[in-house]
């Protein structure tokens, strides 16, 4: 059995694995990296067998996603540690060492995620990810060095090792016996919010999701989906009002949810008439028919869940409005927030 996988998942990407798995080939030691090949069409298969010959390789029958390909490929590795990293993601030399050695000495961290950096401005941090994750009240995600599009300067004012309420998909080391006990990443989601469902879920079963940033990485962003796509902003809707769905107490998903009826139309408007853009604003409206359509075949997962919590504050959930926060009160930046 390997101490850590690290496990790339990819679909069409051959361009991404060409140009970025040198670095994880380079600097993670003796850790196993797999590609898993969620059925390309394009040369991937041949550039990882051709140019990286100590890469293992699995190969799905089809695209099951980001989450469901994930789950069927690491259902056939074993290790202690999983890495699910994107495609698009350069690491650096001594990267795994202090994830490895938290985790190690951390038996109550389930999962943790490096520091992200932007590719493309190596001073800043990534959006997807940045330096740990949280959500406010109503299910918005941020994270420190990022709100909405702001994202901050790296200048060593998130180096301290934080728990947060999630890991970013971007690199997400996790255990593997946990990963696999607490059923992995929800496949219904395809891809968008299933690594926060999924980090949520483990502070539900008690354990603890922990940002490391002695460990650092660049992160490219939008390698399959473009921020401007229509259909990541339908999975992005519908898979976060999901996730609430599963996972908000009682007490509080009635006022959550009418609430985001409001603010989700409220968008969805905006889109349409201060951006026009026709195809998000549909998007948007499609994507809480689908959450309306799909949200009992949640019930048991709902019921399963918050029957075995063991939360009694929830570690990264913020009780203010980030909206409120980013543009009424004009706080850009994770350090102004009202945290705590």
């Amino acid at each position: 059995m390997d101490k850590v996988a690290i496990v790339i998942l990819n679909w069409n990407g051959s361009e991404m694995l060409h140009e970025y798995l040198p670095s994880v080939v380079n600097t993670s030691g003796d850790a196993a990296v797999y590609v898993a090949d969620n059925a390309s069409t394009d040369n991937s298969l041949e550039v990882v067998r051709n140019e990286f010959p100590k890469v293992r390789i699995i190969t799905l029958d089809q695209n099951y996603g980001f989450a469901e390909g994930y789950n069927r490929a690491l259902s056939q590795i074993e290790a202690e540690y999983f890495v699910l990293l994107n495609s698009d993601v350069e690491t650096t030399e001594g990267w795994l060492e202090p994830l490895v050695a938290h985790m190690d000495s951390h038996p109550d961290t389930a999962a943790c995620q490096p520091k992200i950096l932007s590719m493309t401005n190596r001073k800043e941090f990534e959006y997807a990810g940045a330096a740990g994750g949280f959500i406010d009240k109503f299910g918005y995600p941020f994270c420190r060095g990022r709100l909405f599009e702001t994202i901050e300067s790296d200048c060593g004012q998130y180096d301290d090792e934080t728990e947060v309420l999630w890991a970013t998909g971007a690199c997400l080391f996790t255990r593997a016996r946990i990963y696999n006990n607490v059923g992995g990443l929800d496949s219904r989601f395809f891809a968008h919010c299933e690594e926060i469902d999924y980090c949520w879920r483990l502070h539900h079963y008690g354990y603890r999701v922990m940002c490391i940033p002695k460990s650092k990485v660049y992160h490219l962003g939008g390698g399959t989906l473009k921020k401007t796509n229509p259909r990541k902003t339908f999975l992005n809707f519908r898979n976060n009002l999901t996730m609430l769905y599963k996972n908000l107490p009682d007490k509080e998903l009635r006022k959550a949810m009418r609430w985001r009826w409001f603010l989700d139309y409220v968008a969805a408007t905006k889109m349409l008439i201060l951006d026009h853009n026709v195809s998000d604003c549909r998007a948007v409206l499609q994507g809480r028919k689908a959450f309306k359509q799909w949200r009992h075949d949640f019930d048991t997962d709902r019921n399963t869940i918050l029957k075995a919590s063991k939360l009694n504050h929830q570690v990264g959930r913020n009780n203010f409005s980030l909206l409120w926060q980013y543009y009424i009160k004009a706080r850009k930046k994770y350090s102004e927030l009202p945290i705590g």
